[in-house]
């Protein structure tokens, strides 16, 4: 599905946003930010782009889009990838802006029965949540905390 999206240069990175160029195929630290976001308020991550000097985002020339969101889908439900695909069809979309095609993934925020997500086989090593531009380790009383929750 190939909407315009030529409004990008709006936005900037966020507790909600997070751009990766993903010009060298999907990069690791997508599944970070995918645990992160999932973990804290959801948000989106768009692949093929980048953020300037301005802070500002602009899209960047993507190889194959959709051999991205292909292999997307295929990482996201191994579990030795990540341990949960909160996930529907329609939540990785790709788009167009300017001339470049973008793949936006939309994380919503886990429901508390799959929190923690995480990376990797250890929760207490590959649990992430969103604070400003960044993803950040979760500690491990955190960690401790939504596995208690999940039992709820």
């Amino acid at each position: 599905m190939l909407d315009e999206l030529d409004f990008l240069e709006e936005y900037q990175e966020d507790n909600r946003i997070e751009a990766k160029r993903a010009q060298g195929g999907l990069p690791h630290s997508l599944w970070e930010t995918y645990s992160a976001f999932a973990n804290t308020l959801g948000g989106v991550i768009l692949l093929g782009v980048a953020e300037g000097a301005d802070k500002s985002l602009y899209s960047v020339p993507l190889f194959d889009p959709q051999e991205l969101v292909d292999e997307f889908w295929d990482m996201v439900n191994d579990p030795t990838v990540v341990n949960a695909n909160i996930l529907q069809p329609e939540d990785v979309q790709i788009f167009r802006s300017g001339k470049n095609d973008i793949v936006a993934i939309f994380v919503p925020r886990a429901e508390q029965k799959y929190r923690p997500v995480y990376i990797g086989g250890d929760p207490y090593a590959g649990t992430y949540y969103r604070r400003g531009e960044g993803d950040w380790r979760c500690p491990r009383h955190e960690v401790e905390a939504m596995l208690q929750d999940q039992k709820g």
